[in-house]
Protein backbone atom coordinates (compact mmCIF):
# COMPACT_ATOMS: atom_id res chain seq x y z
CA UNK A 1 0.00 0.00 0.00
CA UNK A 2 1.24 3.46 -0.94
CA UNK A 3 1.65 6.22 1.54
CA UNK A 4 -0.56 9.10 0.31
CA UNK A 5 0.20 11.45 3.18
CA UNK A 6 3.52 12.63 1.80
CA UNK A 7 4.13 16.31 2.05
CA UNK A 8 5.05 17.90 -1.25
CA UNK A 9 8.65 18.87 -1.77
CA UNK A 10 9.05 22.59 -2.13
CA UNK A 11 11.29 23.77 -4.88
CA UNK A 12 13.66 26.52 -4.01
CA UNK A 13 13.40 29.65 -6.13
CA UNK A 14 15.93 29.49 -8.93
CA UNK A 15 18.75 31.97 -8.73
CA UNK A 16 19.68 33.14 -12.21
CA UNK A 17 23.37 33.63 -12.62
CA UNK A 18 25.30 34.48 -15.75
CA UNK A 19 26.23 30.83 -16.29
CA UNK A 20 22.59 29.67 -16.32
CA UNK A 21 21.45 32.11 -19.05
CA UNK A 22 21.60 30.56 -22.54
CA UNK A 23 24.42 31.65 -24.82
CA UNK A 24 22.08 32.82 -27.59
CA UNK A 25 20.25 35.13 -25.20
CA UNK A 26 23.53 36.59 -23.94
CA UNK A 27 24.66 37.20 -27.51
CA UNK A 28 21.37 38.85 -28.47
CA UNK A 29 21.43 41.17 -25.46
CA UNK A 30 25.05 42.17 -26.02
CA UNK A 31 24.40 42.80 -29.71
CA UNK A 32 21.41 44.99 -28.90
CA UNK A 33 23.41 46.96 -26.33
CA UNK A 34 26.26 47.57 -28.77
CA UNK A 35 23.90 48.54 -31.58
CA UNK A 36 22.09 51.04 -29.38
CA UNK A 37 25.19 52.49 -27.72
CA UNK A 38 27.28 53.01 -30.85
CA UNK A 39 24.63 54.61 -33.01
CA UNK A 40 25.65 57.69 -34.95
CA UNK A 41 23.31 60.22 -36.44
CA UNK A 42 23.72 60.54 -40.19
CA UNK A 43 23.43 64.04 -41.51
CA UNK A 44 22.49 64.60 -45.14
CA UNK A 45 24.87 66.67 -47.20
CA UNK A 46 23.48 69.98 -48.34
CA UNK A 47 25.30 69.73 -51.65
CA UNK A 48 24.27 68.72 -55.14
CA UNK A 49 22.47 65.34 -55.33
CA UNK A 50 24.51 64.45 -58.42
CA UNK A 51 27.68 64.69 -56.35
CA UNK A 52 26.36 61.92 -54.10
CA UNK A 53 25.65 59.71 -57.15
CA UNK A 54 29.11 60.45 -58.55
CA UNK A 55 30.73 59.52 -55.24
CA UNK A 56 28.76 56.26 -55.16
CA UNK A 57 29.78 55.54 -58.74
CA UNK A 58 33.43 56.18 -57.89
CA UNK A 59 33.18 53.85 -54.89
CA UNK A 60 31.56 51.05 -56.90
CA UNK A 61 34.11 51.35 -59.69
CA UNK A 62 36.85 51.21 -57.03
CA UNK A 63 35.44 47.92 -55.79
CA UNK A 64 35.27 46.61 -59.36
CA UNK A 65 38.88 47.67 -59.91
CA UNK A 66 39.92 45.76 -56.76
CA UNK A 67 38.22 42.59 -58.04
CA UNK A 68 39.97 43.07 -61.38
CA UNK A 69 43.34 43.38 -59.67
CA UNK A 70 42.70 40.16 -57.75
CA UNK A 71 41.84 38.39 -61.01
CA UNK A 72 44.96 39.83 -62.63
CA UNK A 73 47.14 38.45 -59.84
CA UNK A 74 45.41 35.08 -59.96
CA UNK A 75 45.88 34.93 -63.75
CA UNK A 76 49.60 35.67 -63.44
CA UNK A 77 50.00 32.95 -60.79
CA UNK A 78 48.05 30.50 -62.95
CA UNK A 79 50.24 31.22 -65.99
CA UNK A 80 53.37 30.76 -63.88
CA UNK A 81 52.15 27.44 -62.52
CA UNK A 82 51.22 26.26 -66.01
CA UNK A 83 54.69 27.11 -67.33
CA UNK A 84 56.22 25.13 -64.49
CA UNK A 85 54.01 22.07 -65.00
CA UNK A 86 53.91 22.28 -68.85
CA UNK A 87 50.09 22.17 -68.84
CA UNK A 88 48.63 23.87 -71.94
CA UNK A 89 45.00 23.89 -70.73
CA UNK A 90 45.98 25.59 -67.48
CA UNK A 91 48.03 28.09 -69.51
CA UNK A 92 44.99 28.91 -71.65
CA UNK A 93 42.87 29.37 -68.54
CA UNK A 94 45.57 31.59 -67.07
CA UNK A 95 45.65 33.84 -70.13
CA UNK A 96 41.84 34.05 -70.14
CA UNK A 97 41.83 34.98 -66.45
CA UNK A 98 44.57 37.55 -67.09
CA UNK A 99 42.62 39.10 -69.96
CA UNK A 100 39.43 39.18 -67.90
CA UNK A 101 41.30 40.83 -65.04
CA UNK A 102 42.66 43.53 -67.35
CA UNK A 103 39.18 44.22 -68.77
CA UNK A 104 37.59 44.36 -65.31
CA UNK A 105 40.41 46.52 -63.92
CA UNK A 106 40.02 49.12 -66.66
CA UNK A 107 36.22 48.87 -66.94
CA UNK A 108 35.61 52.53 -66.04
CA UNK A 109 38.11 53.79 -68.60
CA UNK A 110 36.66 51.49 -71.26
CA UNK A 111 33.13 52.71 -70.53
CA UNK A 112 34.30 56.33 -70.63
CA UNK A 113 35.85 55.73 -74.05
CA UNK A 114 32.66 54.12 -75.35
CA UNK A 115 30.29 56.81 -74.05
CA UNK A 116 32.33 59.85 -75.09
Amino acid sequence: MKNTNKTPIRKRPRNYTLSTIPYALKTAVLTAVFMLSFSVTAFAAASDPLAVINNLSTFIFGLIRAVGMILLGFGIVQIGLSLKSHDPSQRANGFLTLAGGVIITFAKEILDLITS
